[in-house]
């Protein structure tokens, strides 16, 4: 889907987390995992297995061992003094009712084991989510940046060009040297080349937004209201960081399928009932009867029975491999979420102090522009008297211009700041309601 052609940061958030494919594919996967308990489950079903066969056949059976094998049809009944190439019909129908009504524990396990793969995808498509919406965000309030660097190149050229007719009509008029107007021309061509520099940036960041918001066309930002707005005091987030659950869920998942192994060399006990029947066109004598006799039943077959079916003893090795190795992999896991605790913390910690520079410095730039406009004014003045230089005049139009670039960036950067707090706490939402709070829609 296409977004509008210019999105504030909540629409760019809100469009990312409807559109955006690798949070698609996460949904899907989660929808996968909970058929997957929905087969797990089944297992507690009783099974009924039936099947209907009618067949044309000649009877030419023997006496002898054959190994079990699906090639060579088996044939039941003695066998004839001598070969013959007719034919006759059989048919044989029959239900076979099974059920287990006790496993030992291993059917749970696998149910466990199911619902952990779900409880692990779900944490991921959390993760997917967050990792979404940070992207996204970030990127935007990267193309707003760049917009206000562009801005302020624009102005820094105005100002230049400004400057460069003054100073050529000085230098024609003999009022000054023509170094000053070599000085201005350096200085405007430098003006001109940053400006295509940040308009350069500013594409690369508009390129960078719609690959995070899964959109096949750049798109503007509207940053109007966001540089207006004053960041609020950030709220902590009381839910389990995503990253968090989605390493305890692959920790729960590893020893879930510890449990299933542990149960797997258990016995089984089977419920099983049987009807069924039979018929054939040929007579115990070998006399084929023709016709359509063999299309029904001659006999007719019912049984019930108990069934307990042991592992293979001898896959003892091959089991205690497989649980040494579900071991090592549930400790994995909870060295990974270890770590995990231990970069959530961290990134908290500089998150906060993240937040903290850039409010300071955001309270800063506003005096820095306001003296560096002062400085660049009275420079012009002292020009056009004759009382400085134009490398005076030049470097407070590299003072100011700087200053300009500054003050953009330092408000957009308090927000980038809440961002590294929102992601650090695991929770978006806290960035969108400061973001509503300030009246950014």
């Amino acid at each position: 889907a296409a977004p509008p052609p210019s999105l504030t940061l909540p629409q760019a958030i809100s469009f990312a987390a409807a559109h955006h494919p690798a949070l698609s594919a996460a949904v899907e996967q989660t929808a996968a995992s909970q058929s997957a308990t929905r087969i797990a489950r089944a297992a507690y079903l009783p099974r009924l297995d039936a099947i209907w066969q009618t067949n044309r056949a000649t009877s030419n059976n023997i006496i002898g061992l054959l190994m079990p094998q699906s090639v060579v049809p088996p044939i039941s009944g003695p066998p004839f003094p001598a070969s013959s190439s007719d034919s006759a019909w059989g048919t044989a129908a029959g239900a076979l009712l099974s059920w287990e009504p006790f496993d030992l524990g291993l059917r749970d396990a696998t149910v466990s084991e199911a619902n952990a793969g779900l409880a692990r995808t779900t944490a991921g498509e959390a993760v997917t989510r967050l990792a979404v919406q940070h992207g996204v965000a970030f990127s935007w309030l990267a193309v707003a940046t760049a917009q206000q660097v562009v801005t302020a190149a624009d102005a820094d050229i105005r100002r230049r060009e400004v400057l460069g007719r003054t100073v050529h009509t000085l230098v024609e008029q003999q009022l000054r040297p023509g170094v000053d107007a070599s000085r201005a021309d350096a200085e405007l061509a430098s003006a001109r080349i940053r400006a295509i520099q940040a308009r350069q940036a500013l594409a690369l960041a508009e390129a960078s937004l719609a690959r995070a918001l899964g959109a096949p066309d750049p798109v503007r930002v509207d940053s109007d209201a966001l540089l207006a707005a004053t960041s609020p005091v950030a709220t902590q987030a009381d839910t389990t960081h995503p990253l968090a659950a989605a390493g305890q869920a692959a920790v729960d998942e590893a020893r879930a399928r510890e449990a299933v192994l542990a149960r797997t060399d258990r016995p089984r006990l089977y419920l099983q009932s049987s009807l069924s029947g039979r018929g054939s066109g040929i007579d115990t004598d070998g006399t084929f009867r023709g016709g359509a006799s063999g299309l029904g039943f001659d006999r007719a077959n019912w049984a019930a029975g108990v069934q307990v079916v042991f592992p293979n003893l001898f896959d003892f090795a091959t089991l205690h491999a497989r649980q040494s190795a579900a071991s090592a992999l549930t400790r994995a896991e909870s060295a990974r979420l270890n770590e995990t605790t231990l970069v959530i913390t961290s990134e908290r910690r500089a998150a906060d102090a993240q937040v903290q520079a850039t409010t300071a410095i955001a309270g800063q730039t506003p005096i820095q522009l306001v003296a560096a406009r002062q400085t660049e004014t009275q420079a012009r003045a002292r020009y056009d008297a004759g009382l400085a230089s134009v490398v005076e005049v030049a470097e407070a139009q590299n003072l100011l211009a700087a200053a300009e670039s500054q003050d953009a960036a330092a408000k957009v950067d308090v927000w980038r700041a809440r961002l590294a707090q929102a992601v650090a706490a695991g929770d978006i939402a806290l960035l969108l309601d400061a973001l509503t709070a300030a009246g950014v829609q």
